[in-house]
């Protein structure tokens, strides 16, 4: 395992692939880890240099009190970034670690090679929406809204044919530290980057699972007509987490993005 320290927080990271190949970084999505993307990494180790992490309050990752905001993360990211040595990179971000990506890419611009956003928007979710889910987990703690939350990340075949899966990713939601995955709720609650999202000039892929429900695919469309040239492709069978439920189409669709604007080789 490696593990750094970016202003006083400890990130957990993993580096795989060619060190010194195009570098792809992975975002995680609230509730969950690095490990959503084991299904899509096989795929993409032969060519990248890939470099997943868990975001503060998540995983092996620091949990410093809420509250959090979409900055701080895009703060972590390049502090990893840094210590990696690692200039310019293709991020792929999910939900919140989408939000993270186009944060960074408005603030940062001259890092960003390219962009894959998945299942995520400028804007997720209502103030109103947010603040009930943080009020019920300061009442009744994780484990009693996981199942509710699970619902709405998996289409319902992944469900019912992946029961132990299933409840792989319940665990790993249920155990996520109470004080991270609220901190991440508040900066959710708190970001509006359609502003930021609209100065984006690098190359973007938008995925979405065709049955999200957490980011329907018509809230996620949208990011196309505020990113320029954006190009936006849905994911049959999949909700929430493509990544998870159809990590092959989701790597094949990363690395056609990868070949067509030439990234392999920049």
């Amino acid at each position: 395992m490696n593990f750094t320290t970016i202003s006083g927080v400890t990130i957990h990271y993993r580096e795989e692939g060619i060190l010194n190949g195009p570098p792809l970084v992975f975002i995680n999505s609230l509730g969950t880890d690095l490990r959503i993307w084991d299904g899509v990494v096989p795929e993409l180790v032969n060519r990248y240099r890939i470099v997943r992490y868990d975001k503060r309050g998540h995983g092996l990752s620091d949990c410093p009190p809420a509250p959090y905001s979409i900055g701080d993360f895009s703060a972590d990211l390049a502090g990893l970034l840094d210590f990696l040595g690692i200039d310019r990179v293709t991020l792929v971000g999910i939900s919140v670690g989408g939000m993270t990506a186009i944060d960074f890419a408005a603030t940062r611009p001259e890092r960003v090679q390219a962009l894959v956003l998945c299942d995520t928007a400028p804007i997720i979710g209502t103030a109103g929406m947010w603040n009930e889910r943080i009020a019920a987990l300061r009442r009744d703690g994780m484990a009693h809204l996981a199942e509710a939350l699970l619902v709405r990340w998996f289409a319902p075949n992944y469900r019912e044919g992946n029961a132990a899966a299933y409840r792989g990713y319940a665990n790993m939601l249920s155990r996520t530290p109470l004080e991270g995955y609220i901190g991440t709720c508040e900066a959710i609650r708190d970001a509006d980057l359609t502003e930021s999202a609209k100065t984006i000039t690098a190359p973007t892929l938008v995925l979405c699972g065709a049955e999200d429900m957490a980011t329907p695919p018509e809230l996620v469309r949208g990011l196309c007509t505020l990113i320029p040239q954006a190009q936006f492709h849905l994911i049959p069978g999949a909700g929430h987490l493509p990544c998870v439920e159809k990590p092959a189409e989701t790597a094949e669709r990363i690395a056609q993005f990868c070949d067509k604007r030439h990234l392999l080789h920049a």
